[in-house]
């Protein structure tokens, strides 16, 4: 199945790549349970070469991985999901070659989110790497965040959600920076729905991980359901 997908990829996202294979071996995550990393783009530089044709990469898939995550989810699609990590990790070498951070970016956010829902420090801007299908509003892995930026905690937030206004509480007290996991909205995305309320940061506060507590809100339609 790999072999067929990769030989539908264009030649030209292949430039550079010296293999793609499947290896029978799991890579389970070193730290988080239930979590196994599906595959790698293992970067190889040839000295030999210049330029451009000097960033090399091996893909490698793991099929124990995929296994593993099938015995833990019976609607697990092979298909979908090793199109997904093939596809994932071919970005990451032509971004290495276009010395383009993005995708490395977007995976530690991930990583940063993995933290945060197991109550762990991170970085509270993490999802700022997050795809972005709207302003002010990111995306990773299914979790929604709605960003905004205040001076103080307000008493409450109102948000556009799914072409409906809503509006949470924001509990007495909160500091900022602050998470507010929305909970009961009619259509609620896949994951978490986070609104985010944070002061603009400091160079010194940019990066500096915290232990956040995230705070659950209800939701409320607003008096106007649509605008």
């Amino acid at each position: 199945m790999v072999r067929r997908m990769t030989d539908e990829v264009p030649a030209y996202f292949l430039d550079g790549i010296t293999e793609v294979v499947v290896s029978p071996r799991a890579a389970p995550h070193p730290t988080r349970a239930e979590i196994y990393i599906l595959g790698e783009c293992i970067p190889l530089h040839d000295a030999a070469l210049e330029g451009i044709e000097a960033v090399q990469s091996r893909v490698v898939l793991y099929h124990g991985s995929f296994a593993a995550l099938a015995q833990l989810d019976a609607d697990f699609d092979w298909t979908s999901e090793a199109f997904e990590t093939l596809t994932h990790e071919l970005r990451h070498h032509l971004e290495w070659r276009a010395h383009r951070p993005d995708l490395e970016d977007f995976d530690a956010a991930a990583e940063a989110n993995f933290a945060r829902q197991d109550g762990e420090p991170f970085d509270p801007l993490f999802y700022l790497d997050g795809d972005a299908p709207e302003p002010g509003i990111f995306e990773i892995d299914g979790d929604y965040f709605l960003d905004r930026v205040v001076r103080r905690a307000p008493v409450s937030v109102e948000f556009n959600w799914h072409g409906r206004f809503w509006q949470v509480d924001v509990p007495p007290g909160t500091a900022l920076p602050c998470y507010l996991e929305v909970q009961g909205l009619d259509a609620p995305p896949p994951g978490d729905l986070i609104v985010v309320l944070r002061k603009k940061p400091s160079w010194v506060e940019l990066y500096r991980e915290r232990t956040l507590t995230t705070l659950q809100v209800e939701a409320r339609p607003c008096a106007a359901a649509t605008r």
